[in-house]
């Protein structure tokens, strides 16, 4: 296994001081109302807003009321109608915002030159399961119903997520698949975690591990789960019993991650329902890679396959999956 970067273990050293695993109710409740928002040293850690994007705050439906979103469009593209991708935020379903993937939605959108739409969507564990999968998809419904809004293309649409976000990404296909929603072309997955039994054998192998550690994952697990069903499909999308019909995917990993097996078996499960995956193992990287751009050195090589990944796919392609 290749050595970690200094600068990545003492990340990893810094961001276990704030571990959720160790936080009572009243500092998580304290960390989820903070926004890292932008000044120097957020954008050191988690990158700034990409020159040639131009951003806009609005409102998407959710499963109960409406969610915010931030859309992203390529700078000097008035008039012009782009693909859609619709992004869901990491940060195990417990934590995070629009903002912490400002650098990524920026960059997709002035890169692939598309219409990048960032969903916030209700954490737990105010909001347990189904919440966080029922406001992804609901919103998912809403925006690709609304796109020429944004002088988007409603026929050439993509879902992306990273961590959890990647998790909400892929229970998103599966439930527009299963509702008849909407057609879904691609699906980028970083690092996603599919199965929350804990059943890949990384979890173990990388269980101390810098930026995400097992006792987090057993963490955010349990306030967003509970005592509910580790297994159900909108749960665990790698233990879906079909995975036919479901849109193209790209599927990018890290060495050092405890759940880097879960995007190698879903890879391998979509592989096996016939549905075309590209996977890409990010050697030398932990979890969250594409969160700390500045500091991982691989960031800019993964950000530059997925660009062209979503460019290749939504460039004239409509999704698989029948619409609403």
């Amino acid at each position: 296994m290749t050595r970690l970067d200094l600068r990545v273990r003492l990340l990893g050293r810094l961001l276990g001081l704030t571990s959720v695993a160790t936080m009572d109710a009243a500092k998580l409740a304290r960390t989820q109302g903070r926004s890292p928002g932008h000044n120097p040293v957020t954008d050191l850690l988690l990158g700034g807003v990409a020159p040639g994007a131009e951003l806009t705050d609005a409102v998407a439906a959710g499963a109960v009321g409406p969610r915010a979103v931030r859309v992203y469009r390529p700078a000097g593209a008035a008039g012009e109608t782009l693909p859609l991708v619709v992004n869901f935020h990491g940060g195990g379903w417990v934590v995070g915002s629009r903002d912490q993937s400002d650098w990524l939605c920026s960059n997709v959108a002035a890169t692939a030159r598309a219409v990048v739409v960032s969903v916030d969507y209700r954490l737990a564990p105010a909001h347990p399961w189904p919440a966080a999968a029922e406001d992804c998809y609901a919103a998912l419904v809403d925006v690709v119903a609304r796109a020429g809004e944004w002088s988007a293309d409603p026929n050439r649409v993509a879902v992306m997520g990273d961590s959890a976000g990647g998790n909400l990404a892929a229970v998103a296909t599966l439930m527009a698949r299963d509702r008849s929603g909407p057609g879904i072309a691609f699906q980028a997955l970083l690092y996603p975690a599919t199965d929350l039994t804990f059943g890949s054998p990384s979890v173990a192998e990388n269980a101390e591990a810098p930026i995400l550690t097992r006792a987090d994952m057993v963490a955010y697990r349990d306030h967003y789960l509970g005592v509910q069903d580790r297994a159900d499909p909108y749960v665990s999308p790698l233990l879906a019993p079909d995975h036919s019909g479901l849109p193209a995917a790209l599927i990018q990993v890290a060495e050092h991650d405890p759940i880097r097996d879960d995007g190698l078996r879903y890879a391998a499960a979509l592989e096996s329902a016939r549905v075309p995956v590209r996977t890409t193992t990010y050697v030398g990287m932990p979890h969250g890679y594409l969160a700390f751009p500045k500091l991982c050195r691989s960031a800019p090589q993964a950000l530059a396959e997925l660009c062209s990944e979503l460019g290749s796919a939504l460039s004239g392609a409509a999704g698989t999956q029948g619409r609403a």
